[in-house]
Order: structure tokens, then sequence, then C-alpha cells
């Protein structure tokens, strides 16, 4: 370590604040956690207006630089937003803490009394882009699970960020823990990331990025502790042939329009060739109507005037916009197949009446979410009964999906003997 560079000196001594705190808060006890978690709801509506003037100086920066439509309104807060925003800290505190339960317990034949109990991870480094929402939820969830958390958000929103972690840690202080159990890198300079991916001389036990490829990309390419990854969301609606049709357009709608910018927001619809001459007219005129541009493929554009033909860089994209891309399958083999080649592991929904369809759709989609009759913007911890999340995990190993509080604990095994040796 250089002295000529303060910004690693900052952040080393952040990660060890950050450890000195997770023992702390991981003995502080779940009723603390909750105080601290309901102080963080109360202090943010107390500080609504302070807020929402940061948001405001932070979009107009952004509005200046270009940025989409989409990527502004990821970033906007109103009152209304951050009402929710409070509400999601108050669903948070009001959830069950899961450090310190027992999953297991069993006495194998050597006689030991063996559980297995939740316990913290210890210290998160969270990366993300945008929204400031994630602020809040990533230090509410981190808290219940009893870590302590380093934040880093996008430059683009730091304003924000920094007026609601000032909120967050007045949470903390009035239910006496302490202000390093949740701390904000304040600094634009891009280099802060990369401090965070050394892992911060071994204080940051996980690592878990929020944004778009390239953020994710860099830090599962760089990263020199434990990811918990989270990529596009590249999700599909497939409208099989036994389709309710009100159901099904209802469901599309919703999936792709409900809001355009979220990762749960659906790319591709697949409708079965035996119900797209009816019934994707049908769909494509609610999409329209709504502000979505349809690129379809051949058969789509047949029956779709206003659709354009598809390249192959469609069937991959991540939107995040008011498009869709629209494919005519023959039947569920072809729709699982377009799935496993161009789905990112995040949520897929079937829209059938067929028992056997769904079931088989069920069984045979590989990612973290799959509905049936539900559209894909269900892809929310909230919505699971999480109180939030800090996003939808398409890893395989540790935790799949919606990342609440309990996907954001380990566990020990805790052995009681009666004077056991081993022969």
């Amino acid at each position: 370590m250089s002295a000529a560079d303060p910004l690693e000196i900052e952040m080393l001594a952040m990660g060890l604040r950050a450890r000195t705190a997770s023992r702390a808060l991981a003995l502080a006890g779940a009723e603390a956690r909750t105080r601290a978690i309901e102080g963080m709801a109360q202090a943010l509506r107390a500080r609504s207006e302070h807020v929402i003037a940061a948001n405001a100086a932070d979009l107009e920066d952004a509005r200046s630089g270009g940025m989409a439509a989409a990527m502004m309104d990821r970033l906007a807060l109103d009152p209304a937003r951050l009402e929710g925003v409070a509400r999601a800290l108050d669903a948070i505190a009001a959830i069950a803490d899961p450090v310190g339960v027992e999953t297991a317990r069993w006495t194998p034949a050597n006689g030991l009394d063996i559980a297995r109990i939740r316990t913290p991870i210890g210290v998160l480094a969270i990366i993300y882009e945008s929204r400031p929402n994630v602020t809040a939820d990533a230090a509410a969830l981190s808290m219940r699970a009893g870590n302590a958390v380093i934040l880093r958000g996008g430059s683009e929103c730091l304003r924000s960020n920094l007026a609601i972690h000032a909120a967050l840690v007045e949470g903390l202080e009035t239910a006496g823990l302490s202000a390093d159990t949740v701390q904000m890198v304040g600094s634009r300079d891009r280099a802060a990331v990369g401090h965070l991916l050394s892992g911060l001389d071994g204080t940051i036990d996980l690592l878990i990025p929020r944004g778009g490829r390239s953020l994710v990309e860099r830090v599962r390419r760089e990263a020199r502790v434990a990811v918990l990854g989270h990529l596009e969301g590249v999700n599909h609606v497939y409208v099989h042939t036994s389709a309710d049709p009100a159901m099904a357009r209802a469901v599309v709608l919703n999936a792709k329009m409900r809001r355009v910018s979220v990762c749960g927001a659906a790319e591709t619809l697949l409708i079965d060739r035996m119900a797209a001459a009816a019934l994707l007219p049908l769909i494509a005129r609610d999409l329209i109507a709504e502000g979505c541009e349809l690129r379809g493929d051949s058969a789509a554009c047949a029956l779709v005037p206003g659709a354009t033909l598809a390249d192959e860089a469609d069937w991959s994209t991540e939107y995040l916009q008011p498009i869709l891309a629209v494919r005519v399958v023959e039947g569920m083999e072809a729709a699982l197949e377009h799935i496993a080649r161009y789905g990112s592991g995040h949520t897929e929904a079937i829209v059938a009446s067929d028992p056997v369809a769904i079931e088989r759709f069920l069984a045979e989609i590989d990612a973290g979410i799959v509905l049936a009759n539900a559209s894909t913007q269900f892809a929310d911890g909230g919505e699971f009964g999480f109180g939030g999340e800090i996003g939808i995990s398409t890893d395989r190993l540790h935790a799949r999906g919606p990342v609440g509080a309990e996907q954001l604990t380990s566990f020990k095994y805790v052995i009681r003997g009666q004077g056991q040796i081993r022969p």
C-alpha cells in the first residue's frame, strides 16, 4: 500500500471497521436489528424532502448527460416511490430474523446431537447501478441477516445514495448500533470498485454485483472473494396452444409493459403456431397501443404488419425498453429449446390451461424463477414475502432467485456430546 493513495487507505479502513461492526452485530440480537431497521424507515420518512432534492440533482445531471429513458426511470424518486422504499423497510423489519434459526437436527449412530444453525455471512460488499432504492433494501436485508455491509452505488445517483445512507445511519444509531454496520463509498472514483474486488485485505466475505452485464462480468473476472451473481433478465413468456386468450393477453401485456426497466420484465414472447393466427394479432394490438415496438421472426411479422424483422441479437437482448422480441414456435419442444439457448436463467413463464404442458414446463426450465399463468413481473423479493431483495441471483450455488435476508446467511453445525471419542 502506498501512502500516496488516499482512496486505498480509506477503503481498507472501511473494511476493518466493517469487520469490527459485523462481530458486534452478530451478537446484538434480533430485537436490536429490528429496532435498527424500524429506525431506518422512520428516519427515511423524516428526511424525505432532503432525499428527493438530492435525487432531483442526480436526475438533472443524468438528463444533461443524455441518459436513456429506461435508466432515468430506474434512477427517479418521488414521494410515492420513496414511501414505497420506507414500506419495504417496514416489511423487512417485520419478517422473522433468520440468524440462529435451527434448520435441522439429528442424532447419528455415534450418539452426537447435531444441529444446523443459520449464521451471518459476515461482511458484504454490494456494488450496484442506478436504483437508489437498492441502498435502503440492501442495508436493511444485510441488517436482518446480521451482516455488516459496504455499499457502492453508481456515480449517477451518488447524491441520492448519500442522502438515503444518512437516514440509515440515523436509524442504526437510534438502536444503539455502530454506524460502521452500513457504510457507503462516497467517492465517484471507479478505482473504489477495484479495491472492493480485491477483498479489502480479507475483510470482505461476499461480493454481490447488481447491474448490467459489463459490471457483473467485471466482478466475476476480477474478484478475489466469493461472488453472488445477478445476470440480466432475458425473460420469456411462452403462450401454449391451450392458453386462455384473455389470460394470455393480460399476462403478456403486464409482463412486458408494467415496468419495462425492471429485470423481471419479459423480453421475448414465444407463441405456439396453432394459437398464433387467432391470438398473436390481439396480443400485438395490446402491446402496440401501450407504445411497445415488436421485433418478430418471419411468421410473427406476417401476422403483425407493424412488427419489424428480428435479427439474431434480438433473441438474447435485455432491452429494458418498450421493445419485445416475438417468435412463433412449433410447440413445447421448440419453446424449451429456444429458452435453453437464449435465456439467462432469470425468470420464465408459461400461459396454458393444459396441466401436462404446465408441469413439463415447470420441470424442464432451468431458471431461478419459473411461473405458470402469472406475469414475470412477480420476480421480486417483496412479492415473495421477503420484504425486499438484493437482486435475483442467476447462480446455481448458495442462493438462486430473489436474494432476501435468509439467502444472506450461512450456517454452522453445533454438536453436543456426552464425552464421545472416535475409535
